[in-house]
């Protein structure tokens, strides 16, 4: 339950810019491992037009079928399902804590709001050089927004997200910080994203998200 032992004993809650709270230490070390060894493309060695931001991902077909010249689908994320949990067994033991009534329940008393009917996702992304994500504000059907970071390449700490305030001036970036990172209920005012920076080697994440949309991973009732 590493999850939930850092929302209890290892976690800080900050107002500034918005209501958020940082995690440290929410994963085991299994999990992390599953996490670094989780086969992820690098866009830059394949003959696609990357712009940096993962919308490479799901956006023209020929990135979703394959790249022009012909092989299988490129993958520059990886989503945690009921059909590749098999190769991912901590990460569905996290995905479990994560849908559990004790679990959700009392992160539904943190951010106040319920979470009683939603699903869980859960993916892991290696972001390379190049990577930005411009400050936006989640979808209203995320719930939870929480990322964490994996950080087993000694890559810069400023590679952690970017908060901004409700101009749009940088407030504070979460540190990049191995086993370490944060969630927030998203809503408006909520900006986020990272400035583009130096990543030397990868950018290793787990994003994990509450949703009101169907996933094969519903909470507990």
């Amino acid at each position: 339950m590493s999850f939930l032992n850092s929302i209890l004993n290892n976690s800080k809650k900050s107002e500034d810019p918005f209501t958020h709270w940082e995690l440290n230490k929410p994963l085991n070390s299994l999990q992390i491992e599953e996490i670094v060894n989780a086969d992820i493309d690098d866009p830059s060695k394949h003959n696609v037009n990357y712009d940096g931001t993962r919308a490479i991902d799901g956006g023209k077909g020929e990135f979703r079928q394959g790249i022009t010249s012909g092989g299988e689908a490129l993958k520059f994320r990886c989503f945690i399902t009921k059909d590749n949990s098999k190769n991912f067994p901590n990460l569905t033991q996290f995905i479990n804590e994560l849908q559990s009534k004790k679990t959700h329940e009392i992160v539904s008393k943190l951010v106040n709001k319920d979470l009683s009917k939603s699903f869980v996702r859960v993916e892991v992304i290696c972001d390379r050089q190049g990577f930005w994500l411009k400050p936006h504000c989640d979808i209203k059907e995320k719930l939870i927004s929480c990322l964490l970071f994996v950080n087993k390449s000694n890559e810069d700490e400023d590679l952690g997200t970017d908060f901004y305030d409700k101009n749009l001036n940088k407030v504070k970036t979460v540190p990049y910080l191995d086993n370490y990172g944060y969630f927030f209920s998203s809503g408006p005012n909520t900006w986020h994203g990272m400035e583009k920076k130096e990543i030397v080697k990868e950018r290793r994440c787990l994003q994990v998200n509450y949703v009101t949309f169907k996933t094969d991973w519903k909470v507990e009732d």
